[in-house]
């Protein structure tokens, strides 16, 4: 009865030994006395997702996550062709194209496979980035540079990796260089704003001076006019005061005496010295 029993188990176990599950996104390998194994025209044998077997005790999967994945590391220091130094900040999307190359050149590790595509992707843009210079790569040449960058790495076959895309994330300058160039660009803003100040203070004064002008011209046709209307009222005045004199003339003169000893009397201290038959006491002195 035992016998019977222990061959079911065998049999249960040699098919748990040889069955193996892929997950979605993944591939796998089977390595056979650690060599992978190929199929007849000696390409490796890949497995897709799904479950799968393998001969028990011989066979050894290796699984592998075959999806899109993302290097972004640290920023690294680069040197343009004017040997001037720049901190780019970039990142890779790479994807495992040779499952059978990329287990024997980095074992399966996946941070083996980074470090050595990062020097890969340091090396090919240290080439694109010495042949540019700074302006190059800031402005217009930067897609340019990530372009011949990506072609170049599109396919690492001796680590069966395929580069999908290449990206400068960020161009920052040393401390050292960006200080100077604020330096530079700060006092070549400060002599445009000084070249625009002085065309405003030349401009106000432009303008300054034709308003002055234009308030003298007001000025004097104010001035002008006002002297014609004093003018026509002095003689309006005269006039009326011919027209009076001229209806009583007694009457009139005797008005004129009172308003000149009213005004000369006002102040008591005022001392005057005149002939006692002279004409201003004429309307005093007279009896009639």
């Amino acid at each position: 009865m035992k016998k019977l029993l222990i061959l079911p188990a065998i049999l249960f176990i040699a098919f748990i030994s040889s069955a193996f599950v892929v997950s979605e996104g993944q591939n796998g390998i089977v390595l056979q006395f650690s060599k992978v194994k190929r199929d007849s025209d000696n390409n490796p044998v890949v497995y897709e997702p799904g479950l799968h077997f393998k001969v028990p005790f011989i066979d050894t999967v290796r699984v592998m996550d075959t999806r899109i994945q993302t290097l972004d590391d640290q920023p690294d220091r680069f040197v343009t062709s004017e040997k001037k130094d720049l901190i780019i900040d970039s990142y890779v999307k790479w994807q495992i194209d040779d499952l059978a190359v990329y287990y024997l050149s980095t074992g399966g590790n996946k941070m083996q496979a980074e470090a050595l595509l990062k020097r890969k992707i340091n090396n090919g843009l240290r080439n694109e980035i010495g042949s540019h210079t700074i302006k190059d790569i800031v402005s217009g040449k930067r897609g340019e540079v990530m372009e011949t960058a990506l072609k170049r790495l599109a396919r690492s076959s001796e680590l069966g990796i395929k580069v999908i895309d290449v990206r400068i994330k960020k161009i920052n300058l040393p401390d050292g260089v960006s200080n100077s160039i604020y330096k530079r660009m700060r006092a070549e803003r400060q002599a445009v704003a000084r070249e625009h100040r002085s065309e405003g203070q030349e401009k106000s004064e432009v303008i300054r001076a034709n308003i002055d002008r234009k308030v003298s011209i007001m000025l004097a046709q104010a001035n002008k006019e006002s002297a014609e209307i004093r003018g026509r009222g002095d003689a309006t005045s005269s006039k009326i005061y011919s027209e009076a004199f001229s209806k009583d003339a007694e009457f009139y003169a005797f008005m004129r005496s009172m308003q000149a000893y009213q005004k000369s009397f006002a102040d008591k201290q005022d001392v005057m010295v005149l002939s006692p038959d002279s004409d201003f006491f004429k309307y005093m002195t007279n009896k009639k």
